[in-house]
């Protein structure tokens, strides 16, 4: 559970019955020497960014940010297996340097996701240089987003977010459709330290995102328009589903911020914002 040593630094597994779970060394030492400081992350800071995934990246597309939450599947004798990193697929490269562990196996199928919050955090920080071209969401200016989505109004946010799209490499990752938007949310939230919640359920319904910072807890509603036409229309409609759903509202926090966003495939940026009460 979430503020634990097992969800931060444990999950890696390597054998068959996927049952036996191990903690990163490096991490568990690091956090032990100086517990003062609370979860760190520390992959980075144990070789967690290998020159052979480096080298792979610069030849090879990520795998695509609306990707970055799900368990991926691989033959089980692509993992046992000896091959040259040109050869190698994305998600067998990723489970050899330790992004990726084991999660289930069926017949010769590997289940494969993120072992803990700290390498799920990591992988968010990769695809946000991915989506950003190379650069970090501090040369974009919108940095410290845990810090502004604890302390900022939601029209802030508005801002934050159109920074961050703004400065997407459409041409590599367009955007879609809601779908696109919800996943790239969640990978910079990710990539800040947050654990974001997609289409979360609750007995009406699926939000589209939750998080949890500090005494807040948001709630996001996506909806996309191909132009500014029909916009506002939009926004209402948006407005009507958090409130007819109730998302967030089985939330037991001292301030829920539930908010609506429309974004213009033609702009490429949101357009509408609401905060709804």
């Amino acid at each position: 559970m979430p503020g634990t040593l097992s969800f931060q630094y444990d999950g890696f597994c390597f054998e068959e019955t996927v049952s036996k779970k191990v903690f990163a060394p490096w991490s568990l030492l690091s956090f032990f020497a100086e517990p003062e400081r609370g979860f760190k992350n520390y992959w980075f800071e144990s070789g967690g960014r290998p020159y052979a995934l480096l080298e792979y990246l610069k030849s090879h597309a990520l795998r695509h940010p609306e990707e970055y939450g799900n368990l991926k599947s691989i033959a089980l004798n692509e993992l046992s297996s000896s091959s040259d990193i040109k050869t190698l697929s994305d998600v067998a490269l990723l489970t050899q340097a330790g992004y990726l562990t084991l999660k289930n196996i069926v017949g010769t199928t590997a289940y494969v996701g993120y072992p803990n919050e700290e390498v799920k955090t990591s992988m968010a920080q990769l695809y946000t240089e991915r989506l950003l071209a190379g650069r970090t969401v501090e040369q974009v200016g919108a940095d410290n987003i845990s810090y502004r989505l604890a302390t900022e109004n939601v029209e802030a946010i508005f801002h934050l977010l159109n920074k961050l799209f703004s400065s997407i490499d459409y041409q590599k990752y367009p955007i879609r459709d809601e779908a696109s938007i919800r996943a790239f949310v969640q990978v910079f939230f990710s990539g800040a330290g947050l654990s974001p919640i997609v289409e979360h359920h609750n007995s009406k319904g699926r939000s589209d995102l939750e998080v949890k910072v500090g005494t807040r807890y948001w709630v996001f509603e996506f909806k996309v328009c191909k132009s500014t036409n029909g916009a506002k229309d939009i926004l209402n409609e948006a407005i009507l589903q958090l409130q007819r759903k109730e998302y967030g509202l089985q939330e037991q926090e001292e301030q829920i911020l539930r908010v609506a966003l429309v974004f213009s495939l033609e702009k490429r940026k949101f357009t509408e914002f609401s905060q709804c009460d």
